[in-house]
């Protein structure tokens, strides 16, 4: 049999969660971290989500399957440097396209490598029954927070979106963070009904960066939810204009100097020394990023690559990079040098 990733695997891999609740499997039940006990409250998650939530990619094998110890190796670099938290399978990191054992081997590699150090945070989605379960399981392998992205149905009724990211919420005893991005754009009264309805809910990670709506949510919501930037690190300059002052990064999994420097120069105010760096290293990434859907973790990974660093092929239905965005991207990472040291 072929050593390639199979589809017929993946398909498989999937419908573990759809049975575990008539048969459970080994990949998911009977392994409960040492961590798990000592897990945050949500209200000590939120104090400790200050300055760069680095974004970390999931590593693949040639022939698509994990690299696992290409991810912990990458994982040891990041923990060189103070980043405030690290997300296990989100979106830089691939999740939708792990299978739920896959999601749990990263979660629970990233839980290993962090020991305690930072908050891991893992992603979970698709729907109700396999977004409770990824997150179930994350909190068995020690994660101290989960991260909802949207689920499958674009443009979900209201009333069925709060109840899918309510039933994210009673899953587990973690600190939740609701992840606004693509179709999940909700206006100011719905945050803050769900804010009411879901104690666990204690931060919201705007994906949108659509400033005026951002801060519309925040003032109706006002502190009952810790804010955080999540549109992308170009977006570092409007943010923390509205006093944000924490922000999720991709860019922290090939540079967190550089992350950690926007974040420091944007949280003094030093608007001259923000846009050179804007101007210097981001815009140009972001610029290359939005050239195709799905550049956004494919340019990630190639910059991995050609720095040394675990990071393989991406999976469909990302794209890989056209020979000449290669080109453009060697250029960019030249001028990254003074970051990579």
């Amino acid at each position: 049999m072929s050593s390639h990733f199979s589809r017929r695997k993946f398909i498989d891999g999937a419908g573990v969660v759809a049975a575990s609740s008539i048969l459970p499997t080994p990949a998911f039940h009977g392994f409960t971290s040492a961590r798990a006990s000592e897990q945050m409250k949500p209200e000590e998650l939120r104090s400790k989500l200050r300055g760069v939530i680095a974004f970390p990619i999931t590593p693949l094998k040639p022939d698509l399957s994990l690299d696992v110890s290409g991810l912990r190796k990458n994982l040891q670099r990041l923990l060189e440097t103070p980043i405030a938290a690290i997300v296990a399978a989100g979106g830089t990191g691939e999740m939708y396209s792990l299978t739920p054992a896959e999601h749990l081997e990263v979660v629970r590699a990233t839980v290993e490598e962090v020991h305690g150090r930072i908050p891991v945070i893992a992603g979970t989605g698709f729907n109700g029954p396999i977004g409770i379960e990824l997150a179930q399981e994350s909190a068995r392998a020690g994660a101290d927070g989960i991260l909802a992205l949207p689920p499958y149905y674009p443009n979900a009724d209201e009333e069925g979106l709060a109840n899918y990211y309510a039933e994210m919420g009673d899953a587990t005893s973690l600190g939740l963070l609701v992840y606004s991005r693509d179709w999940v754009n909700p206006g100011p009264v719905w945050v803050e009904q769900l804010a009411a309805r879901v104690p666990m809910l204690v931060c919201w990670k705007d994906g949108q960066g659509d400033l005026r709506r951002c801060q519309q949510i925040m003032n109706r919501v006002g502190d009952r939810l810790y804010w955080i930037g999540g549109a992308g690190d170009d977006c570092v300059p409007g943010y923390y204009s509205i006093g944000i002052r924490t922000y999720t990064s991709s860019i922290a999994t090939v540079a967190p100097k550089l992350s950690l420097k926007l974040h420091e120069v944007a949280s003094a105010g030093d608007s001259a020394t923000l846009m050179r760096l804007m101007n210097t290293y981001v815009i140009p990434l972001y610029g290359l990023r939005a050239r195709r859907k799905g550049y956004e973790v494919a340019v990630m990974k190639e910059m991995m690559s050609m720095l040394g660093f675990a990071a393989g092929p991406v999976r469909p239905p990302l794209p890989t990079l056209h020979p000449e965005d290669v080109n453009e991207l060697r250029v960019i990472l030249e001028r990254w040098k003074p970051f990579l040291s």
